[in-house]
C-alpha cells in the first residue's frame, strides 16, 4: 500500500502523513479525468465516423437499422466517444495508478504489478481483436441466416445493435484475461498449479459449456471460441508454473544465503 516502506526509500514514504497521500491521489484523479474529458471530446470528431463503420459491417449481412427516439443516434455517438476517450485514456490512467502504488510496493511486487497491468491490457485487446475479426461475423452471418426462411426482415436499432458489439468485446476481452487472473490467484497463494493439472478435463467441459453459451448455437463457432480459450488455460499453467518455479529458487537462495551467514556468525563467535 501506498506510504508502506520500501527497500529504497528506507521508510521516507513511512513519515509522510495521510493527507500527503490523500492530496496526491486527489491531484492523480484530477489529471486521470482531465485526460479522459479531453479524449472524449476529441472522440466526439471521430464518433460518427466509427459508428458508421461499425453499422457498415451488419449491412454486409443485410441488416437494415433505424433509430426509433430522437436522441438515439446522437447518445450512441456520446457513447462511442465515451468509449473511445476511454481507450484513449488507458496509458496515462495506467501510469497514474503505477505512478501512485509504486513507492509502497517491494521489488517482487513492483514487477507482479507491471505483469498484471501490461499483459492484462494486451490480453484484453487481444480479445477485443479476436471477437472483431472472427466471432463478429459468425454471430452475425448466423443471426441473419434465421430469417432467410421469414418474410420477416431484420430491422435493428442502432442503440441495440452498438449494445449488442460492446457487450460481445467486452465479454471476449474479460474471457482473455484468464491467464492473468491465473497467474494472480496463483501468487496470493489461492491457485495451485497441481489442481489446475488435475481439473484440466472438468475445465474442458467447462469452457466448452461457456462457449456454449457465449456463441449462436452453432458447432463451428462454439469449437473456435473453446480452443483459443483452451489455450489460454493452457498458458495459464505454464505461467503459474513459471512464476512457482523462479518463487521456490529465489526461496532457496535466500535460505541459502541465510544459513551461510549464520555459519561464519558461528565461526567468528569461535
Amino acid at each position: 500500500m501506498p506510504g508502506s516502506p520500501s527497500p529504497k526509500t528506507g521508510g521516507a514514504d513511512l513519515e509522510m502523513p495521510l493527507s500527503e497521500h490523500l492530496r496526491e491521489l486527489r491531484n492523480r484523479l484530477f489529471v486521470c479525468l482531465g485526460v479522459l474529458l479531453a479524449a472524449t471530446l476529441a472522440g466526439l470528431h471521430f464518433a460518427p465516423r466509427i459508428v458508421e463503420l461499425l453499422l457498415a459491417i451488419g449491412r454486409g449481412y443485410r441488416y437494415r437499422f433505424v433509430y426509433i427516439a430522437p436522441q438515439e443516434l446522437l447518445m450512441q455517438y456520446v457513447t462511442t466517444a465515451l468509449v473511445c476517450g476511454l481507450c484513449a485514456s488507458v496509458p496515462v490512467l495506467c501510469y497514474q495508478t503505477w505512478a501512485f502504488v509504486r513507492p509502497g510496493l517491494k521489488r517482487r511486487e513492483k514487477a507482479l504489478f507491471l505483469f498484471a497491468m501490461i499483459f492484462g491490457l494486451a490480453c484484453f485487446c487481444g480479445g477485443v481483436y479476436f471477437a472483431f475479426r472472427i466471432m463478429l461475423p459468425f454471430m452475425l452471418y448466423f443471426l441473419s441466416s434465421l430469417s432467410g426462411n421469414s418474410s420477416a426482415s431484420a430491422s435493428v436499432s442502432v442503440q441495440n445493435y452498438i449494445s449488442f458489439l460492446t457487450t460481445v468485446f467486452l465479454v471476449f476481452g474479460v474471457v482473455f484475461e484468464l491467464p492473468v487472473v491465473s497467474v494472480l490467484l496463483n501468487r496470493a497463494g489461492l491457485l495451485k498449479v497441481r489442481w489446475m493439472r488435475k481439473g484440466r478435463r472438468v475445465m474442458v467441459v467447462a469452457i466448452f459449456f461457456l462457449a456454449a453459451l457465449i456463441t449462436p448455437p452453432d458447432v463451428v463457432s462454439q469449437i473456435m471460441v473453446a480452443v483459443p480459450m483452451l489455450a489460454l488455460y493452457e498458458l495459464s499453467i505454464l505461467l503459474c508454473a513459471a512464476g512457482q518455479t523462479l518463487q521456490e529458487r529465489a526461496e532457496r537462495k535466500k535460505e541459502k544465503t541465510h544459513q551461510s551467514k549464520k555459519e561464519r556468525q558461528a565461526n567468528g563467535q569461535e
